[in-house]
């Protein structure tokens, strides 16, 4: 969830507005550079991004997203057929795990700018309690949270990752083959229109701008997507790095403050086995 990102340290009020400002320097050139670095030239034809299936079309799609690197798999995972299944169940898995991943990186990362400065103005609890303030760091502010809400947050970002593999199949408003199918698309998530509960937005283009782009379209969005989110998991665990073992990321020294908790332990403050 977006509340296990980091956020910076204040001492004082002047050096809190400092570190908000360094901080919105660092996103705003790691987000400019995403753009500027990763978009693919409109002029290159992009056929691979969507439909790779084979290891083949993943060492085309490698010099997609990365003329100078190009395809990139040191643990030859390409090749272990996960599962004993085919070779392209193997690759679409994975390419979903990636575009997955990425976005999430994207959404932790944008939340940790966000919280660092800011926070919903109305009450958070039922009680009248207010969200953590921005004087926490954002690990700090998540250990703040009642232990409710954090079971509120997990049990919301299951739901999708569960809701991600159904698929709805033949006969329904929504059909999709799951990823993994011959006829299946890695990334692309299912629609809400057969959930009986009403459900205004998709989680997948929500206000349908995606609707009438060309396949072309399509394939060059997620190849500039799987990029951003490359450089968006870098960004998150440099932040985290930085928080956890000071010195580890020197660009971010004075930027980003020490926490003491367990980023990956989400519910330590309220209980933990050990």
């Amino acid at each position: 969830p977006i509340l296990f990102s980091l956020r910076l340290f204040p001492p004082t009020l002047l050096h809190q507005r400092n570190l908000k400002m360094k901080l919105g320097t660092v996103a705003t050139v790691m987000m400019v550079g995403s753009s500027a670095a990763f978009t693919t030239p409109v002029s290159k034809p992009v056929s691979t991004s969507l439909a790779a299936s084979s290891k083949a079309d993943l060492e085309a799609l490698g010099k997609e997203l990365n003329p100078i690197l190009g395809y990139f798999d040191p643990l030859k995972l390409a090749d272990t057929d996960m599962w004993g299944q085919s070779e392209e169940f193997t690759i679409k898995f994975l390419r979903q795990s990636e575009i997955k991943h990425g976005r999430v990186a994207m959404a932790a990362f944008v939340g940790y700018c966000v919280q660092s400065n800011f926070h919903w103005p109305w009450a958070m609890t039922t009680d009248g309690d207010a969200f953590p303030s921005t004087d926490l760091t954002p690990p700090e502010q998540w250990d703040a949270l009642p232990t409710a809400a954090k079971a509120q947050i997990i049990l919301f970002v299951g739901f999708l990752e569960f809701y991600s593999e159904l698929y709805p199949g033949e006969g329904t408003v929504s059909a999709l083959p799951h990823y993994t199918k011959p006829d299946g698309i890695p990334g692309k998530f299912p629609t809400f229109d057969d959930v009986p509960h009403p459900v205004p937005f998709n989680l997948f283009d929500p206000f349908k701008f995606s609707k009438n782009r060309s396949e072309a379209d399509k394939a060059r969005g997620l190849v500039v997507e799987t990029n951003n989110g490359r450089l968006a998991m870098l960004g998150i665990f440099g932040f985290l790095c930085a928080q956890k073992i000071p010195g580890s990321v020197p660009v971010l020294s004075g930027i980003v403050g020490p926490y003491d908790g367990e980023p990956m332990a989400p519910f330590a403050s309220d209980f933990h086995i050990l």
